[in-house]
């Protein structure tokens, strides 16, 4: 586990950014106010000054269910499925029909049975009173090996 405050945010971005491919899916878990949506808006950013686009207002997507950001070719996806309560209604988003330029982001996505090979779990953890927080990293395909130990 990595332990963290947001003041270290964009670093942890920052390394996650210079793995990232178009086709990549990052998953991300963890309780409501754990910094889920300010590590996407950290990435998010990123990408758009790497690729020397203006940044834009990255925002939670709870109530749209999803934002969409396109960045010179590449498309970013953003979910947020907290909202969502049965399979079904996550089966009819299509999160995974496109994948070509197109980089994937879902937060709560506890609630999807199909997994996608090249991808990267984050866990968030927030402990009320505590100004560190924790991450904790799994990745799958060509994640498999990502290793994040300082920062």
């Amino acid at each position: 586990m990595l332990k963290y405050n947001l003041s270290q945010i964009d670093t942890i971005s920052k390394k996650i950014l210079s793995n990232l491919s178009n086709t990549d899916c990052i998953f991300l878990f963890g309780e409501l106010g754990s910094g889920k949506t300010t590590f996407t808006r950290s990435l998010i950013n990123g990408l758009q000054e790497k690729n020397k686009v203006n940044k834009t207002e990255v925002l939670s997507p709870t109530f749209n269910l999803l934002y969409e950001y396109e960045i010179k070719s590449l498309k970013v996806m953003h979910y947020d499925l907290y909202r969502l309560e049965v399979t079904k209604e996550v089966d009819q988003l299509g999160i995974f029909e496109n994948s070509e330029n197109v980089i994937t982001i879902v937060e709560w996505p506890e609630k999807i049975k199909k997994k996608v090979e090249n991808r990267l779990e984050i866990t968030f953890y927030y402990e009320t009173g505590e100004e560190s927080r924790k991450l904790k990293f799994q990745g799958f395909g060509k994640w498999k090996n990502f290793k994040f130990n300082a920062i």
